[in-house]
């Protein structure tokens, strides 16, 4: 009986010393239209060309193979390199509709094994209506416990665009990005973030940075956390009293000339429109909730509430 376990551990460790994982370190590439991408798959363990599939997945698609590289038809739009340990899939006179996530498979055993993926970002996504906007938390005083969300939303863009977060100078894992579609057919992109109420609170910077094309220029918006007013202002204690007094005093003439305007004399006022809120620092303090969930189980996605304020 021990001498069965002990060749099932010396096979188990064999097969796992030999298990193949598949790596692609181009997180991102921006290419010009009709330009030549190069998506690079390695792996430690020896690859053979004829095993290997490249597929895409478009926004909102599910992924599709365009190329198995022992098939030579249309080698003049997709092209398979392939040496020991690296395969190289090559995509010329590359159009806007072939922007998406690029991953290499293996056929090992029979499994498909497959890369991490390569999100490959054709010509420029940015348009006259694209703009910014980080979304953070209210300040709770000195809460510092939970969970704080933090959204970089990215408007009226033609396709996807790459977005990353530094906390500090130092960058940090992507965040989770949702995608919707406006009527006019420009995108709309939602990256947010999760982190430690305490660590949100410990006055470090946060950065979103979107890349919408190969120019090498960028968006960056921050922020930081601002905390609450601190109580300690006994000293402003008669004077905020008086005032709100007298504001007391002026709510309560305005409520008698509004509701018994003849009493007095004059004509009620039609209150005017409230002014349109304006871009202003493109900061929004509001109250993100990604994971409420109905009675059914069903994701609902609550409405961010809050006012624009200068950063």
């Amino acid at each position: 009986m021990k001498m069965i376990f002990a060749e099932y551990l010396v096979l188990s460790s064999l097969v796992l010393g030999v298990q193949l994982f598949l790596y692609q370190t181009q997180q991102i590439l921006f290419v010009e239209v009709n330009g030549t991408a190069k998506i690079h798959c390695s792996s430690k363990e020896k690859m053979e060309g004829g095993d290997v599939f490249w597929y895409l997945r478009r926004e909102g698609e599910k992924p599709t193979c365009i190329k198995y590289c022992l098939d030579y038809l249309n080698v003049s739009k997709f092209a398979c390199k392939h040496e020991a340990h690296l395969s190289t899939l090559e995509i010329n006179n590359i159009q806007k509709n072939e922007t998406g996530i690029y991953y290499c498979a293996y056929i090992d055993s029979s499994y498909l094994l497959f890369g991490n993926g390569s999100t490959l970002i054709v010509g420029d996504s940015y348009t006259d209506s694209s703009w910014v906007m980080l979304l953070v938390p209210f300040p709770r005083g000195r809460q510092v416990t939970g969970t704080a969300n933090l959204a970089c939303v990215i408007h009226g863009v033609s396709s996807p665009v790459h977005v990353s977060w530094c906390v500090s100078g130092e960058l940090q894992e992507q965040g989770l990005t949702r995608s919707l579609k406006a009527k006019d057919g420009s995108l709309v992109f939602i990256n947010h973030i999760s982190v430690p109420m305490d660590t949100w609170t410990s006055g470090k910077n946060y950065t979103c940075e979107v890349k919408f094309n190969s120019s090498g220029t960028s968006v960056k918006k921050s922020t930081r956390y601002l905390e609450a007013p601190a109580s300690e202002c006994s000293h402003y204690i008669v004077p905020l009293a008086a005032g709100a007094g007298l504001l007391l005093l002026l709510v309560s003439l305005s409520l008698v000339w509004t509701l018994c305007p003849s009493t007095l004399g004059f004509k009620p006022r039609v209150s005017a429109s409230p002014a349109s809120q304006e871009h202003q620092g493109g900061i929004l303090y509001a109250h993100l909730d990604f994971d409420s969930r109905n009675r059914n189980g069903r994701t609902m996605q609550r409405p961010a509430r809050g006012k624009r304020v200068k950063p």
